[in-house]
């Protein structure tokens, strides 16, 4: 990864962790001893900090250094499920977190401990920016956790772009997809009558919001139809595209350091050549020298 791409990776990092904990660079300044231009320098992707220094500020943020500078590829060990509510999310992710040895976490669950309110009063009482911003907030703060995980997200996460590019960035998104009629039966058949509740165009609606959404859902990383494919081997297809991405990381390590590798050679080679001229000359006036010498 090139230099400005690493200072750029740590401040978003470091700017994310600091925003969604409600502190100032002032706070991290004090916690950490670097001064708050600095930060501020650091958090804009220009900050040439020490590995020492950036402890500090890894301490001061309370979280891990590995965190901060680890890569993004090295990063997506958590699985992000994506889709509209009945798509399968708590289903697969219950069960593909069991196969993986892993934590499932609802984000929605999140965020309604976090708050203290049911999703419903949540966004009767602050609306739904209010619930976006928890919803990012606490996302960084799972992610900071740096540990392999399965997240179940909201419906709607994928309209909000900052907390959908991070998804993108840090995980691996998998969006289970299903069609209006089966999204419908699964939620009724979860004893919610909310959809039906007052609203005699509900299946329009879901039409018209799986449609919108749709192409947004379509930018994850792997996309599995629940229609005709049991949770068995939804969790089977997922824990291979894992499988997969790891070994293909790995490959692509080791492609890089062969590269280096026969790089250094060539290197070597082109330095000893381009001496060799400077060496015949001294040589040659060396020569010159002795010949004037003898006259």
């Amino acid at each position: 990864m090139e230099r400005e791409s690493v200072l750029s990776q740590i401040g978003r990092r470091v700017r994310a962790r600091r925003t969604s904990m409600g502190w100032t660079l002032k706070e991290i300044a004090e916690r950490s001893g670097i001064s708050p231009r600095f930060l501020c320098d650091l958090e804009a992707g220009k900050g040439n900090i020490s590995v020492a220094r950036l402890a500090d500020v890894a301490e001061a943020l309370d979280v891990p250094i590995v965190s901060l500078v680890s890569t993004d590829e090295e990063e997506k060990r958590v699985v992000a499920l994506v889709g509209l509510r009945g798509a399968g999310k708590s289903t697969v992710g219950k069960a593909l977190a069991k196969h993986l040895g892993v934590r499932f976490i609802e984000l929605d669950a999140l965020i309604e401990s976090d708050t203290n309110l049911v999703l419903g009063e949540l966004f009767s009482l602050h609306g739904e920016a209010y619930y976006k911003r928890r919803a990012y907030d606490l996302l960084v703060k799972v992610l900071m956790q740096n540990e392999p995980m399965v997240v179940a997200t909201g419906g709607s996460i994928v309209t909000d772009p900052e907390t959908w590019q991070l998804l993108k960035r840090r995980t691996h998104t998998v969006w289970l997809k299903a069609s209006p009629e089966n999204h419908w039966k699964r939620v009724l058949g979860q004893g919610d009558t909310r959809p039906m509740a007052n609203r005699t165009s509900a299946m329009a609606e879901l039409r018209s919001i799986l449609s919108l959404r749709s192409p947004l859902y379509a930018e994850a990383t792997q996309m599995i139809d629940t229609n005709s494919v049991r949770v068995t081997e939804a969790v089977r297809m997922i824990a291979e595209a894992l499988t997969d991405r790891k070994n293909g990381h790995r490959e692509a390590q080791a492609r890089a350091k062969r590269e280096r590798d026969s790089a250094k050679p060539q290197a070597a080679k082109r330095e000893r050549d381009s001496a060799k001229p400077q060496a015949m000359s001294a040589a040659s006036t060396k020569r010159h020298k002795e010949t004037q010498k003898s006259k």
